[in-house]
């Protein structure tokens, strides 16, 4: 890699090696190279080929202090239609404080205040990210080098950058340092110590990403800390799933919430409906920030170790830096009687109005309606707690007047279309496994000045498929829809789901058909789930297809059980350990042992694509054993097109030469065949 910068050796004016002067600009052409190594290995891509060292660099050999063309001092980057309330005035941060900063005292969650800008959402994603430390480092890289150095003025270029997650990636978002103020005070975000700048500025990166500050009005805290960690946001309506009425569930949360804390993730909540302070503190249509989420213990002394009785509870900070929750559990409340001093002390219980106050976990669920859970999903190869495999694909929904090349067909409830959206199989190999499936579309902030911006309804369905699928479907015959997420005009629809072994087909889709956009599909699993699109139809014609043969028609089998009789074989009295082989052609699909039954539930389905469309598929039964697996039957299927494709109920029958002699059992299946090789 080669660079336009000179080497040391160029660097002489004329004098000696050891030369003051050469020494001189030998020194800062080291300081200048540090930050250009950054770049040079970071995995951030430079947003709008913004070079962070690149611009600091020139900045200090110019003496000059940098001013963003990208993103200027003017009101285009302040609003698109309704301006703030004053005349702004563009300082930097020199100019509102003798000793500026980026931190005070280092970083909390308690440095917060909201601006003018309705971005409370904003502001508590902030308030999370500075109790991460190994989060907001990412987030303010470089932060030693980018903190003001009041023994070296010189080095101060007005530059600053910051990274953030955007649809897969890392960008670094470089601003200058000119802030918009009303009176001399910053009017957006910024800290309680006026002569710290690390929110402020953040908050200007943040603000350049969308386009103006004005697109920071309403938001959603889950999708800012995605942006800030990479993480996977879930939203829970804690409203409409009733947690306050149902014990067991809001246990059930309460454990997954606090699983999530205790392995980093960030936890925020709302009230919905417009913004009002309601009697007990609480503020409707506004975000807070979740700060903990513990099992208190109650009772003092050792009592109380012995009797180990504890509460839920749950701590919350307002964006606002004050006005809190007055019921139980608030400051200075008399429940806090029934918790011994050494306790107390652990929490950090300050009778102040800094916004931040605990709650029980019964009221937090009556109270807040929704709440956004981000978790830092583990994909190290090498950790004490669980870890996933990741797989992630970028797609577009796209229109085609070719129904087999177009990508925008709407949810299941546009049956004609639904199956002409894309398409992603993955395998779950254990016997049954926890899924994670996010589907994020791309941010819509920065088209809101244009009247534009606003998400679009969005989600997917899972459905289980045949074992041996490797084509798009293109029918639903047997197929099971396992699982449907929410449709819902948000950033990120996101599921979990227990599912058994198997194959399965995930469909992201926008709600309405023929609606276009770009989205981003990220599948967790415990084990590599072999993830992939869908993209052909049917198998290719290969310049050997004419001298090996082509399908000429398609065939589905779908197994629903088998009936076996007692009788059926003298090693079995009570039950089996059957299974099913389906051949066709040289190939077989094998489902699952089913454990001691006489009466399997199998739902195994194959397609085969037939060369030989009179040969017949053969669907054998077989007892598994530890000697020697134990033959039970099988049926002969013609795969005809004339076939009926309405279940049926056959009798098992020997093998070879009796293959006209039945067998003491019966077998419930489905066959479907096509000479339309895009039929199914």
């Amino acid at each position: 890699m080669q660079s336009s910068r000179p080497c040391p050796e160029m660097l002489s004016v004329g004098g000696r090696m050891g030369d003051p002067a050469h020494v001189l600009l030998l020194k800062h052409y080291i300081k200048s190279v540090k930050p250009l190594v950054w770049t040079m290995f970071s995995s951030a891509v430079p947003y709008k080929n913004q070079h962070y060292a690149e611009l600091k660099t020139n900045c200090i050999r110019d003496k000059t202090l940098f001013e963003d063309p990208e993103f200027p001092a003017a009101n285009e980057s302040l609003y698109f239609r309704r301006p703030p309330p004053g005349i702004v005035q563009w300082k930097r941060p020199a100019e509102i404080s003798s000793e500026p900063h980026l931190f005070v005292e280092g970083i909390s969650s308690h440095d917060l205040n909201q601006g003018v800008v309705g971005n409370c959402w904003f502001v508590a994603a902030c308030s999370c990210l500075a109790s991460k430390p190994n989060l907001w480092k990412k987030v303010i890289p470089d932060w030693k080098e980018q903190e003001w150095d009041p023994k070296h003025p010189e080095n101060y270029a007005g530059i600053f950058h910051f990274q953030f997650w955007v649809f897969g990636e890392w960008l670094d978002v470089v601003v200058d340092d000119r802030l918009p103020t009303i009176n001399g005070e910053l009017i957006y975000c910024h800290s309680k110590t006026n002569n710290e700048f690390w929110s402020a500025l953040l908050e200007k990166a943040y603000a350049k990403l969308s386009g103006c500050y004005e697109s920071l009005e309403g938001g959603n805290t889950g999708d800012a800390v995605v942006d800030f960690s990479g993480a996977v946001a879930e939203s829970i309506n804690v409203e409409t799933g009733e947690y306050f009425k149902d014990q067991k569930k809001q246990d059930q949360l309460f454990e997954d919430l606090l699983k999530v804390y205790d392995r980093g993730g960030i936890i925020s909540c709302s009230i919905k409906v417009c913004p009002a302070k309601m009697a007990n503190g609480l503020v409707k249509g506004h975000a807070y920030s979740i700060t903990a989420v513990q099992k208190v213990r109650l009772g003092h002394g050792l009592l109380a170790y012995f009797k180990n009785e504890t509460i839920p509870l749950i701590r919350m900070r307002n964006p606002w830096g004050k006005t809190e929750w007055k019921g139980a559990w608030s400051d200075s409340s008399e429940e806090w009687s029934k918790v011994g001093d050494t306790e107390r002390g652990n929490l950090g219980i300050t009778v102040e109005d800094d916004g931040e106050f605990w709650m029980s976990f019964a009221d937090w669920c009556k109270f807040f309606t929704e709440a956004d859970v981000c978790r830092l999903i583990n994909t190290s190869v090498i950790s004490v707690h669980k870890t996933w495999n990741e797989v992630v694909h970028f797609g577009s929904w796209t229109k085609n007047a070719d129904p087999l090349l177009n990508r925008c067909g709407g949810c299941a409830n546009h049956k004609p279309t639904f199956l002409q959206n894309p398409q992603y199989l993955f395998d779950v190999t254990k016997e049954l496994d926890e899924v994670l499936i996010s589907l994020q579309q791309r941010d819509m902030k920065m088209h809101r000045k244009f009247g534009q911006g606003e998400n679009i309804s969005i989600g997917f369905g899972i459905f289980k498929v045949e074992l041996n699928r490797k084509y798009r479907m293109h029918d639903i015959l047997t197929q099971q829809c396992v699982g449907t997420s929410t449709y819902i005009n948000a950033r990120t629809v996101f599921m979990r789901c227990m599912l058994p072994q198997g194959r399965y087909v995930i469909f992201p889709t926008t709600f309405e058909p023929q609606t276009l956009g770009d989205y981003m599909i990220r599948v967790f699993t415990d084990v590599d789930s072999g993830c992939r699109e869908l993209t052909e139809d049917k198998p290719r014609v290969r310049c050997w297809s004419s001298f090996v043969g082509y399908p000429q028609a398609v065939t589905h089998v779908y197994v629903m059980g088998v009936f076996l009789l007692k009788h059926s074989s003298p090693r079995f009295h009570a039950g089996a350990d059957p299974y099913v082989i389906i051949y066709c052609e040289g190939r077989s699909v094998k489902s699952n042992i089913k454990k001691d039954t006489l009466k399997p539930e199998f739902t195994i389905s194959a397609i085969f694509y037939r060369k030989k469309p009179r040969k017949p598929i053969t669907v054998e039964v077989w007892n598994s054993n530890a000697v020697k697996d134990e033959f039970m039957g099988q049926v002969m299927l013609s795969g005809s097109v004339k076939d009926t494709t309405d279940p049926q109920m056959l009798r098992l029958r020997k093998r070879g030469r009796h293959m006209a002699d039945e067998m003491p059992g019966s077998i419930s299946l489905r066959i479907a065949t096509s000479t339309q090789l895009t039929a199914m």
